[in-house]
């Protein structure tokens, strides 16, 4: 296994989790390929991806394509000849890339497939309020997470999960598996077995402003659910709207009060240190919340240096 030339793709902090478990354990990687650095901040400075960070402290070559089909880039991949690729949160691959490897092309994904296709599996998964979730490695082929699986393991999810505990859980388990499956296709230890179609497979889209947005007709669960499972990033979002005047703020951790009452869905009620959403079966008790301008604050701390309308609700 210690001669085999890898090749790493993919772009976030998950990716970097991995990325430092193959070199930890000594494996030669070649190459990364990750996305081209792009703009951010309020300077709008260019940034590299969090792997390309990584590759460049390690002295790892660093590819960038903009276009993945593009001769140049895949006459550049060619030249390192390496065995296997591993891709761990990237793009779509032209089988011209992925068929490339004597040993092939695997994917670790951060759901059970093939439950969770798509974009954002962990958010998915809590905003769906599944019990339970995992990490699986599968063989790359012409559409998304549909390739032939590899190896699985199993993750619960708690009451209290949020995307990013979700993701740090799953990451500790899918570094793991990557240096299994790396070592069973180099030993040719492994038969990939088809991904059936079942019916609780389930997709993941990408996240947007637009499904981002919380739904204050919701039930109580589906609200708390939402949040947890947006929460710390992208971020459930919603408007609170007091003196004719809508201001966009942001929601990171909540808890459903379940109670029967008259109130107005939407209607904020709140004391020096507590704020709580009238919902359809009671209540939603913000606890960190951001204002416009403003950090990512406990609720406490708002409540002592804003000053709610008594008109204020969310919308």
């Amino acid at each position: 296994m210690k001669n085999l030339k890898i090749i790493f793709m993919g772009t976030p902090e998950f990716a970097v989790g991995c990325l430092k478990e193959i070199i930890k354990n000594n494996l030669d990687v070649v190459a990364v390929v990750t996305t081209p650095d792009r703009p951010a901040g309020r300077g709008r400075k260019l940034k590299a991806s969090a792997v390309k960070e990584y590759a460049l402290k390690h002295q790892i070559d660093v590819l960038q394509p903009i276009d993945l089909k593009e001769e140049a880039f895949i006459q550049s991949l060619a030249a390192y000849n390496a065995d296997l690729f591993v891709v761990v949160a990237f793009r779509l691959l032209p089988k011209v890339i992925w068929a490339m490897p004597s040993l092939g092309t695997f994917n670790l994904h951060a759901s059970l497939l093939p439950k969770y296709r798509g974009a954002a599996p962990i958010n998915w998964a809590i905003i769906n309020g599944e019990k339970e979730t995992g990490v699986t490695t599968f063989l790359l082929d012409e559409k998304i997470d549909t390739g032939a699986l590899l190896f699985s393991e199993t993750v619960s999810i708690t009451n209290s999960e949020t995307a990013g505990t979700l993701h740090d859980k799953l990451l500790s388990k899918g570094k793991q598996l990557v240096l299994k499956t790396i070592k069973h296709l180099s030993d040719d230890n492994v038969k990939p077995q088809p991904q059936e179609h079942r019916e609780d497979m389930t997709y993941a889209p990408k996240l947007t402003p637009s499904n981002t947005r919380i739904d204050w007709n919701k039930t109580g669960k589906e609200i708390e659910l939402f949040i947890r499972g947006l929460s710390p990033y992208p971020t459930a979002w919603t408007e609170l709207e007091e003196d004719n005047e809508r201001k966009k703020i942001k929601i990171y951790f909540a808890r459903f009060e379940k109670e029967i009452h008259q109130n107005k869905i939407g209607k904020i009620y709140f004391t020096k240190n507590q704020l709580k959403i009238a919902v359809t079966d009671g209540y939603i008790n913000i606890l960190e919340m951001q204002m416009p301008g403003r950090k990512r604050m406990a609720i406490q701390d708002i409540c002592n240096g804003y000053k709610f309308s008594l008109n204020s609700q969310v919308c």
